[in-house]
């Protein structure tokens, strides 16, 4: 057939599927969300509750939040990586004890309970005192012309986004900010369990417009370079239906306003990248704690 799935090849949305996550995996992954969606009301167990975060501001279509925010650290080698939080044992009323990953980030508490939607809780990298995954953040096979000068698995450095204040694509304006795709936390895991991620580095985040509690959380989580840049990187799962979204690459884009924000092309929702914003969820407990 020269359309062998339901998604025309104009629509970029077969090749997003395909190309990105692979239709079987991506079907693995949602069934897991359905599931965790439908349990999401009633936590119980280990962790749970209603969840503070940050995550890039949904403005457009059906997606129930925002992209959940990364804090982000730059080390004496120039690598970029994701906080990840040492892991510790806390106890509950009744006795019986669960491992949890928190950390206070410029007085905003960050934990990985941020990344429970799309089944990413149950993923073995993802897991409060997963062993064997490092916080690099790197490339994978590349979402943008200039990753082919960089090899799959290759640590993130700052070196490679010195040109961000000129950077331009076939969508949006130039001087927008050089974004890069990769992988968090996923080199011993399953293919299936790789957490794709969306680092840009900007200068169009404006510290002058947020209140003082945003202000202190970006300040914290996302490192500025000599020249005036900041980084700021996202879990790259749209939060509808678990789909990649897309920064400035997608056709599709101009067609919301989205041209130069995140979008995804599934179902047209639409991320503002550069305007954090504070939301709340109802954190599931831990996989084998309730």
């Amino acid at each position: 057939m020269a359309n062998d799935d339901k998604y025309p090849v104009e629509s970029d949305r077969r090749r997003f599927v395909k190309g990105v996550v692979g239709g079987s995996v991506l079907s693995g992954v949602l069934a897991t969300g359905a599931v965790t969606v439908s349990s999401a009301t009633n936590p119980t167990g280990g962790g749970g509750g209603i969840m503070n975060y940050f995550g890039a501001n949904r403005t457009l279509g059906p997606a129930p939040r925002g992209l959940p925010q990364i804090p982000m650290e730059i080390n004496d080698d120039g690598e970029l990586l994701g906080v990840w939080p040492e892991p510790e044992s806390e106890t509950l009323a009744d006795g019986s004890e669960y491992v949890r990953s928190a950390a206070e980030i410029g007085g905003v508490e960050y934990t990985t309970e941020w990344y429970q939607y799309c089944g990413l809780q149950t993923f073995d990298g993802v897991v409060p005192d997963a062993d064997g995954e490092d916080a690099l953040f790197r490339y994978d096979a590349g979402g943008y012309d200039w990753m082919d000068d960089v090899s799959q698995g290759e640590a993130m450095l700052t070196e490679h986004f010195e040109d961000y204040d000129e950077f331009d694509t076939a969508i949006g304006d130039p001087g927008q900010g050089k974004p890069a795709t990769g992988t968090w936390r996923s080199q011993n895991v399953p293919p299936e369990q790789t957490v794709p991620i969306l680092v840009i580095k900007t200068d169009q985040i404006d510290l002058d417009e947020m209140d003082e509690r945003t202000r202190n959380w970006i300040e914290a989580s996302c490192p500025e370079d000599d020249d005036g840049g900041r980084y700021i990187a996202y879990v790259n799962k749209c939060t509808h239906f678990c789909c990649v979204p897309g920064y400035r690459n997608l056709g599709g884009a101009p067609d919301f306003g989205a041209d130069n924000k995140i979008y995804c092309n599934c179902h047209n929702s639409v991320y503002e990248p550069f305007n954090p914003v504070e939301d709340q969820f109802v954190s599931l407990p831990r996989a084998g704690d309730n």
